[in-house]
């Protein structure tokens, strides 16, 4: 039987860069430290909050492998290595496995709108080709394309693929995989305004955004529904839904990095085609974390 990669809370890093576009290792470095030192249960790398589709595939290795070195084992690190190019997606699990990583994310193949059948062939093509834990990630907002249940179903069979990081928003689906998955196809919430629901339907945790600010309020939401008191992390999601929704108030990563950038934690510049946001949202989040007591 397959064990979860981890249970409650892992940080979907951001990637700071220095004004020139390099990666800034010395706020990087700092980032993880921090989170581990709150508690989180692992750290994501070179997922969609590190800016990992605007990194060249030398940036991408080099992150993942800053990273595994950074945590030493501390808690479990989880590489982002999707693509929308199964040779590609290989290329990055295979780096990422000799790196030391403890699992890898695989986001599903943007821009192509894969089939449900090429979906399942892009997914065990990688899966016989890698040792490591695999993650699927379900974020169709993004990618175009979304998992059904039976898909879920067909790859649970696989005993590499240990779950699926679910950002669609569709609890439908959510229930439905439930059902006709085994058990030990594990469940992890994608979207920080849905932990405790996901949770409370069988997820294991979430690979969270809101943890780069608030590690150790994510840690406590996901710990308390894992000791089954959904009513006291009920009360916390509802508590910091202001701050969740003004840390999406435009696209992701935008937001978590000005937020971080107002508390001095060097988040830095962001990758084009991605840019600043508007003042007008830049004040509602602002705004959302002063009455947080974030920022005064």
């Amino acid at each position: 039987m397959r064990t979860p990669v981890f249970t409650g809370n892992c940080p979907a890093l951001v990637t700071p860069f220095n004004n020139d576009g390099s990666i800034n290792y010395d706020a990087f470095g700092k980032l993880i430290d921090a989170q581990i030192a709150a508690g989180v249960d692992a750290v994501c790398v070179c997922g969609t909050t590190g800016e990992s589709a605007t990194m060249s595939i030398r940036e991408h290795i080099a992150a993942v492998e800053y990273c595994v070195k950074r945590v030493d084992h501390r808690v479990k690190v989880i590489a982002g290595t999707g693509s929308n190019d199964t040779s590609a997606a290989v290329y990055l699990t295979q780096h990422a496995q000799e790196s030391g990583a403890d699992a890898a994310l695989l986001v599903t193949p943007y821009y192509n709108k894969a089939s449900q059948t090429g979906l399942i062939k892009h997914y065990e093509y990688i899966a016989d080709r890698t040792e490591l834990p695999m993650i699927l990630y379900n974020v169709p907002g993004r990618t175009g394309v979304s998992f059904t249940a039976d898909t879920y179903k067909t790859l649970a069979q696989h005993p590499r693929i240990n779950g699926v990081k679910e950002a669609s928003g569709n609890f439908s689906l959510l229930a439905h995989t439930r059902c006709v998955c085994p058990e030990d196809f594990y469940i992890w919430s994608g979207n920080d305004d849905q932990v405790v629901p996901m949770m409370a339907l069988g997820a294991k945790g979430v690979i969270s955004v809101a943890s780069n600010i608030i590690p150790e309020i994510m840690i406590r939401m996901s710990h308390l529904c894992l000791e089954n008191d959904f009513e006291a992390a009920s009360k916390l999601q509802i508590q910091y839904m202001d701050l969740i929704d003004a840390l999406f108030i435009e696209v992701n990563p935008i937001p978590i990095k000005a937020a971080m950038n107002l508390l001095g934690m060097q988040a830095g510049p962001l990758r084009l085609p991605l840019c600043d946001m508007g003042e007008k949202n830049l004040e509602t989040l602002r705004r959302s974390m002063q009455r947080m007591n974030l920022l005064k």
